[in-house]
């Protein structure tokens, strides 16, 4: 006999897929940072490609005016050199030094990231430049048009291997905004006794407080009671029992961010004296 696969939760089935282009923050605040268009990416590689090309050009014209006094083996060395440094060495090096930016990038006002926003490291532009030899250099960019089109975040498939995507640097970063405190419940999660929240669980009840407009009544409702049953052992006393739902959700996250506000003062308060 043959059983079905199981079906995923229904709170992580209805949000699967929310917010695939923001970060969150450990109080599982929402950031958005989007990746830069098609367009600017291609703008960029387009004068890295020429510059970049340009040097490999001009230093293989250089050599050639100095190979009479090379042998032919010294002569192949010296241009394999010239190869790997031109089109590795050197724009990983300076995506490194510079923490996710080439020529093209600095004057698009773009930079390369990690999928969590972090800065590169060499290991990401190591990757990222290894294939680009594959990707733009030998097939002049064209499978990483394509896969940049048909990615979510434009990313071409040396961002894909190395986990970055591309960024504006202008591009404003914008949060989310907090779900309402319910006045009505200010007393009760004020004295409230509150566990941390598990992993996850912050933001998926954030998701889910920001988009209670687009759900049926019934994932609504379905949503609601799953997320408020995983609350409920993490608070003492419990909620007042005519209390909303979604108003018991959103006082548990106001309160913890008030408390995590407050805990961050105290201890910025503490440094201050300790280093007066």
């Amino acid at each position: 006999m043959t059983t079905s696969p199981a079906k995923p939760a229904p709170a992580k089935r209805a949000l699967r897929g929310a917010d695939v282009d923001r970060l969150v923050t450990g109080e599982g605040v929402l950031i958005e940072v989007p990746p830069t268009s098609v367009a600017s990416l291609v703008i960029a590689a387009i004068i890295d490609y020429v510059v970049i090309f340009g040097v490999y050009i001009g230093s293989i014209l250089a050599l050639s005016r100095v190979a009479s006094s090379m042998s032919a083996a010294q002569s192949a060395v010296v241009t394999i050199v010239l190869t790997v440094s031109a089109f590795l060495v050197v724009p990983v090096g300076i995506e490194v030094w510079s923490r996710g930016r080439s020529l093209g990038k600095l004057v698009m006002k773009l930079r390369v990231v990690r999928d969590d926003g972090g800065p590169i490291s060499f290991r990401h532009a190591f990757v990222r430049g290894l294939i680009a030899i594959v990707e733009i250099w030998t097939l002049n960019g064209i499978p990483a048009v394509i896969c940049a089109m048909i990615s979510t975040r434009a990313k071409r498939i040396g961002d894909l291997a190395a986990g970055t995507y591309v960024v504006r640097e202008e591009t404003a970063m914008k949060l989310a905004p907090a779900p309402w405190m319910p006045p009505a419940l200010i007393p009760w999660a004020t004295g409230a006794d509150m566990a941390a929240l598990p992993d996850g669980l912050a933001m998926q009840i954030r998701q889910y407080l920001l988009r209670t407009g687009s759900l049926s009544p019934a994932a609504h409702e379905q949503i609601g009671r799953d997320m408020l049953g995983r609350v409920l052992p993490l608070v003492a006393p419990p909620p007042p029992r005519e209390a909303p739902v979604d108003a018991v959700l959103a006082a548990v996250l106001g309160e913890r961010r008030r408390r995590d506000r407050e805990r961050l003062q105290r201890e910025a308060a503490l440094r201050n004296r300790l280093l007066s």
